[in-house]
């Protein structure tokens, strides 16, 4: 198939729920085969309610959604077997153990993976005979990750798939994650973890208020806000002393107790400025960072805009 086909439309989706609450207003996106493509947002942005309507949960109110050519809820039989989902909760019957657990969904799935090989995948594989009241919270979310795995699945939904596991279970899950893109698994990304996004989408989208306020890679989107560059002013020096900021493609700056933060965007020009003047002063910068913004200061920086412009 060509790469670049759209495994998911969704085009002007819009969410009603019962007295009138608009929970998404009109978005529109896709995602392509074999990438990661996360939908980001604070809690109320949509980001649930989107994910529900493109699992075929639910009907949208109008407009268009296509999970593999097909509509995901008035054909979700053809669509249901080709898709895996890990939901935030599996609510898995407690007394079963791992094994037992693993081995009923089995039932559910056609074409179903060995029950050894996807425990191994999610890193279970020494725990199939303990009861699932007895796994820690990080556990649990990994079975809920080998349950969604079962049918090796061509379209992934992971809601949240992280949460409550250790560093280390977040970086295999992570390793996972990229090992099943690479594979050609089409993989659909809610996250709270801005980090996690930032490490693992090729595209993403921030909802916000029920529409999307931006969307595009993680380096597009965090290109988008100042980068900063921030330092102690020896003893005597003050920020009157450097260039003019304006020269320095300076937009915005702080002074803190003698720490100048700088934010520009043009991170290149305004740290050649400063250093430059700083060589030719004799003057060190102690502490001195410079760095492009984070997905998390973007994130930051929209849902502020967005709120001023509400």
């Amino acid at each position: 198939m060509d790469a670049n086909e759209h495994v998911m439309e969704i085009t002007d989706l819009r969410r009603v729920y019962a007295g009138g609450f608009e929970a998404v207003r009109g978005i529109t996106f896709h995602v392509k085969r074999g990438e990661v493509f996360a939908l980001l947002g604070t809690n109320g942005a949509g980001k649930t309610s989107t994910v529900e309507v493109i699992e075929g949960l639910s009907p949208p109110a109008s407009g268009r959604v296509r999970v593999l050519g097909r509509d995901p809820y008035t054909e979700r039989a053809a669509v249901r077997p080709r898709t895996g989902v890990m939901l935030q909760e599996g609510g898995f019957p407690a007394e079963l153990t791992v094994a037992e657990t693993v081995r009923m969904w089995a039932g559910c799935v056609s074409g179903a993976r060995p029950e050894g090989e996807v425990l191994h995948l999610v890193g279970l594989g020494g725990r199939a005979g303990v009861r699932v009241k007895q796994l820690s919270g990080g556990e649990r979310r990994r079975l809920d990750l080998a349950l969604a795995l079962l049918g090796d699945p061509e379209v992934l939904f992971l809601d949240e798939p992280t949460t409550g596991l250790d560093a280390e279970g977040r970086r295999d899950t992570w390793d996972l994650v990229r090992a099943l893109r690479d594979g050609g698994t089409t993989v659909l990304l809610t996250t709270h973890y801005l980090d996690e996004a930032e490490g693992l989408a090729d595209r993403l989208a921030i909802l916000h208020d029920g529409r999307i306020a931006t969307t595009g890679t993680p380096a597009e989107v965090t290109a988008a806000q100042p980068a900063r560059i921030s330092f102690r002013l020896p003893d005597g020096y003050f920020l009157g002393d450097l260039p003019p900021l304006a020269e320095l493609g300076v937009c915005g700056h702080e002074v803190d107790g003698g720490v100048v933060r700088l934010r520009t965007r043009e991170l290149q020009r305004t740290a050649t400025g400063v250093l430059t003047w700083a060589e030719r002063s004799g003057v060190v910068l102690s502490g001195l960072d410079a760095r492009s913004a984070s997905l998390e200061e973007a994130f930051l920086g929209i849902a502020r805009e967005q709120e001023v412009m509400a």
